[in-house]
């Protein structure tokens, strides 16, 4: 997969006219540097407003949550997919305020779902990934698949920029093995809280991914077989939807540690991925962390936020919109017959 390179000319257009602007170079911090992002995935200066936007979550389940790694029974995954729908679930609620268009997908729910919802879906739930790989190669194949065409879709229908949200019990263990075997780090560096589980949970979640780890003997110079082994549909279906964005230059803001997680993935399937990609805000799981430094992203928020579905993403979207604003109607010293800096 070949990813195009951010446009270095808007990049540029974009960074003399923040210096031309009526501020002090620099003094609108990161909404400098949102603006000139945005500008070189966008190819344009002054960037364009982001006016189609949308939330895809990819729906999952995992074989390890019936190992006592959450708070909540899997059966939550297929229940809260009908509260998305009817609109009652906070990502719903914020998505809403900002102005984004909210698509449900079932990849991996261990619960049939009726049609436009499970139009994708790979099969029912993934392996438990301390005792089994997460997918088959042949279902692994189907997810990068479905992923590419989801992307594909939104995009042709006018997309500007999307937010790939994850919902699955499970998820953050998944992701602290996915992880650390990406990473070389051990289970005591990825693995957190989740749903705010207690101590001896948290100690079960370490066994098992400690046990996944061992058992796949996966290395990060083999994303495909990670997925394979210590991942799952859903995940395996948001990277490669990530790569396709890149690939179409379409902008991504990502979420807490699943979309991260399927970020790095994406950056070494296909490298340069990550660059058409935003943080959007700090999660409070700890192999988020170390992924996000591993892209050399710095999320734009940290409220303490655990709840994924792409929340923080979108709280995070009034920023982007700001610095389109600012780029494209602050007026220079020149419009504004405005004394610029003195030089020294």
């Amino acid at each position: 997969m070949t990813i195009p390179a951010i446009d270095e000319r808007a990049r540029q257009a974009a960074h003399t006219r923040q210096d031309m602007l009526t501020k002090p170079p620099g003094a609108l911090g990161r909404l400098e540097e949102l603006s000139i992002w945005l500008c070189g995935v966008q190819g344009t200066c002054p960037p364009r407003r982001l006016t189609r936007r949308r939330l895809v979550l990819f729906a999952g389940d995992h074989g390890v949550a019936a190992h006592g790694v959450s708070a909540y029974p899997a059966a939550v995954t297929g229940q809260m997919i009908g509260n998305f729908l009817a609109g009652g679930a906070a990502c719903t609620v914020l998505a809403r305020q900002v102005g984004v268009d909210v698509r449900v997908l079932d990849i991996a729910v261990d619960h049939d779902l009726p049609l436009p919802v499970s139009a994708h879906k790979v099969r029912r739930g993934s392996g438990a990934i301390h005792l089994e790989p997460a997918l088959s190669p042949d279902e692994l194949d189907a997810a990068l698949r479905c992923g590419a065409a989801i992307a594909d879709e939104e995009i042709d229908a006018g997309a500007d920029v999307l937010i790939a949200g994850d919902l699955g019990i499970g998820n953050t263990t998944i992701a602290a093995a996915v992880v650390a075997a990406m990473t070389g780090s051990p289970a005591a560096v990825v693995v957190g809280r989740g749903t705010g589980v207690d101590d001896d949970r948290v100690r079960r979640k370490l066994d098992v991914v400690d046990a996944a780890l061992a058992r796949a003997g996966v290395t990060g110079d083999a994303p495909r077989a990670v997925l394979r082994e210590l991942g799952g549909a859903d995940l395996a279906a948001m990277a490669s939807f990530l790569v396709r964005c890149a690939e179409r230059r379409v902008p991504v803001i990502l979420d807490g540690v699943f979309p991260s997680t399927a970020a790095l993935l994406a950056e070494a399937m296909a490298p340069g991925a990550s660059a058409y990609a935003v943080a959007g805000h700090r999660s409070t799981e700890p192999a988020q962390r170390l992924a996000l430094d591993c892209l050399g992203l710095v999320p734009l928020l940290d409220l303490g936020l655990r709840l994924g579905e792409g929340t923080g993403a979108l709280l995070a979207l009034p920023l982007l919109d700001s610095a389109v604003a600012i780029l494209a109607e602050m007026a220079t010293f020149g419009d504004a017959g405005v004394a610029g800096p003195v030089d020294a």
